[in-house]
């Protein structure tokens, strides 16, 4: 081929090539200036506004069906920064009842982040109907602002506000890591809010509004066309009776501490109550739940934010006892009629731990009457037996028995924050006393559920369920179903063994519950008509006055009820414990208590200004 034909082929390619790229350019721009409407959105953007549909969160009902949260309308003031020159501010001012210097803050504030002019932000949030209405009034005034739709949250009754959790904005570093959220959008921040948020939120709508030059709103762009619809939160059915959280809260009413009730059956949770408490309601709205949020969180004496049914790591004190005996019989150490002396006291330790006059008991007896010299016995007889070729070898199988019943780990349930408690390891002993250089006398006390054994209310309550099921306990949780189908999570569904599995030795023990109440050291709370199955705890307490401590199930065969309470500086677990436990297993099986002087004085008895008074003579 010649040299000249060469270069014509050269010149027709090299032609070609640009026509095709001029063709390309020719199709884009009639897409972009004919078909395509989004250059048209973006052309008109002083005309039109993308509002953001925020979807309707999902309600929470109790297990009867009662209404435990619903939403309320609420509206936010946004602001586009670009756009608000000829800004009425004084009218603004005046509306929001704010002044000049606020005004100046808050814009400030919105032009801060890159690109912010040009994006919407809130400048005054969840604003009340009162101010909403007044403000729509004059909007066409105040030129870059417009109103945002949005819920809160409501609660029928002022009750299970650490079991509900509370709802608040959503941090910078959530909102950046998550494309859902953008700083200003709500999000769970405790209890069940948190936990099941993807579920209760639902899904974000866009709508393009169309506005006039008084910033008003006249109608949707192109009949909704490129509208999304928001799709609403799922409804959350709960495993809490209304009824009894109530009744619980009240009784708890100028007292410190926790009550958690669970059905053994299911592991399902009755009633989380953390004391003192506050009304839910508190923390919902704008410049009120500010103000409502700060009084809360310094509050130092009662900390009313803190939930002490997950949180607070208590000594469990004699309801522990119920563990060891179980551990003991399972290793053929202790049967029914083994009995040992008591002293007031435990002999070999020259009456230390101390007990209450009443003798040498059997197991059954040692149980009704919570005898810290028997439970001395047996802790010393479960880590020092000769299966062991070495002494921490038998404190190892102590630790793992007492683990597989709860203590010492999360128990997974569905509500955020909860603590594992404390079974101390060899390993912190060593620390501690020096290698081989402990033995069971030195660490005698956790055999009565004291020196650094731990546990948080919800575990006890766990203890409890599990010997009421006769060695097993299903995870406890709070939701038994999801959405409109009630989905629920089958973990929620598994049966967890315990290390002791022989009937007969739950029934000596159970035997031991039910005679604390028929004459033993819970006789004063004993229910006419029912069976109940309870032990007495009184924790001692470095740092004061002893805690008050009981656990029960009800009824004896096919419990429907396990309960477990602690009344901080109460003293006697008999005293304060037992009498509210047995009023809330009455109330919740018969629906009403037989009982008004004990109601009344539970009911009435504020022990918060007793440690007000004794705190203020020390």
């Amino acid at each position: 081929m010649s040299s000249n034909a060469q270069l014509s082929n050269r010149k027709l390619i090299i032609g070609g090539f640009f026509c095709l790229i001029v063709l390309i350019y020719v199709v884009r721009l009639f897409y972009i200036q004919i078909i395509d409407e989004q250059y048209k959105l973006d052309a008109q953007n002083n005309a039109l506004r993308r509002n953001t549909e925020y979807p309707v969160r999902g309600y929470i009902f109790d297990r009867n069906g009662k209404l435990l949260v619903y939403n309320d309308p609420s509206y936010d003031l946004m602001i586009i920064p670009r756009e608000t020159k000829g800004c009425d501010t004084a009218s603004l001012c005046e509306v929001l009842q704010i002044d000049k210097k606020e005004y100046l803050r808050r814009l400030k504030k919105a032009c801060q982040a890159p690109n912010s002019p040009r994006k919407e932000s809130i400048f005054e949030k969840q604003m009340s109907a009162k101010t909403y209405a007044a403000l729509q009034e004059k909007l066409y005034r105040f030129k870059g602002f417009f109103v945002q739709k949005r819920t809160v949250r409501k609660y029928p009754r002022p009750i299970a506000a650490h079991l509900l959790g509370y709802v608040g904005e959503v941090s910078k570093e959530k909102a950046e890591k998550d494309p859902y959220y953008k700083e200003g959008d709500y999000i769970g921040i405790t209890g069940i809010e948190k936990s099941y948020e993807a579920e209760l939120r639902g899904r974000k709508g866009i709508q393009l509004a169309v506005t006039n030059v008084h910033n008003k709103i006249i109608g949707r762009y192109m009949d909704g066309k490129y509208d999304t619809a928001a799709i609403s939160g799922k409804p959350l059915y709960s495993t809490i009776d209304m009824d009894l959280q109530e009744y619980g809260e009240l009784l708890m009413k100028g007292k410190r501490g926790a009550i958690v009730a669970i059905e053994p059956s299911t592991g399902e949770i009755l009633c989380l109550i953390s004391s003192p408490g506050y009304d839910p309601n508190l923390l919902v709205g704008g410049k009120e739940r500010s103000k409502n949020f700060t009084k809360l969180y310094y509050d130092s004496i009662n900390m009313p934010l803190f939930n002490r049914a997950l949180s607070a790591m208590y000594p469990p004190g004699s309801i522990f006892k119920l563990i060891d005996c179980l551990i003991a019989q399972d290793d053929g150490l202790i049967n029914r009629s083994t009995s040992y002396p008591c002293q007031r006291g435990y002999p070999p330790m020259g009456g230390k731990p101390k007990c209450h006059p009443h003798g040498a008991v059997d197991l059954v007896g040692s149980v009704a009457q919570s005898c810290n010299s028997y439970y001395s016995y047996v802790f010393r007889a479960i880590v020092d037996q000769r299966n062991y070729p070495r002494f921490v070898d038998g404190f190892i199988h102590w630790r793992q028995k007492v683990m597989t019943f709860g203590p010492g780990t999360r128990l997974g349930t569905d509500l955020p924050f909860d603590k594992p408690g404390n079974v101390p390891s060899p390993e912190y002993y060593d620390k501690i006393f020096g290698k081989n250089s402990w033995r069971s006398n030195t660490i005698l006390s956790l055999g009565i559920g004291q020196a650094e054994l731990t546990l948080v209310p919800l575990q006890m309550a766990n203890v409890v369920a599990a010997i009421a099921n006769r060695g097993y306990y299903i995870t406890p949780h709070c939701i038994k179903g999801i959405g409109i189908q009630k989905q629920i999570n089958s973990r929620f569904k598994l049966k967890h063994y315990v290390g002791v599995q022989n009937p007969d030795y739950y029934k000596n023990v159970i035997d031991g519950m039910q005679m604390c109440l028929d004459g033993g050291t819970g006789y004063h709370s004993r229910v006419k008509d029912l069976v109940i199955c309870g032990k007495t705890g009184t924790a001692q307490n470095p740092h004061g006055k002893d805690h008050s401590v009981f656990l029960a199930f009800s009824p004896r065969e096919e419990p429907k009820i396990a309960i477990a309470c602690i009344v901080e500086n109460a003293g006697f677990g008999g005293t304060w414990s037992a009498p509210i436990v047995t009023l809330m297993i009455e109330k919740y099986l018969k629906g009403k208590t037989d009982r008004p002087e004990i109601e009344k004085r539970m009911l009435e008895t504020n022990l918060l200004d007793s440690d007000k008074i004794l705190a203020e003579k020390q």
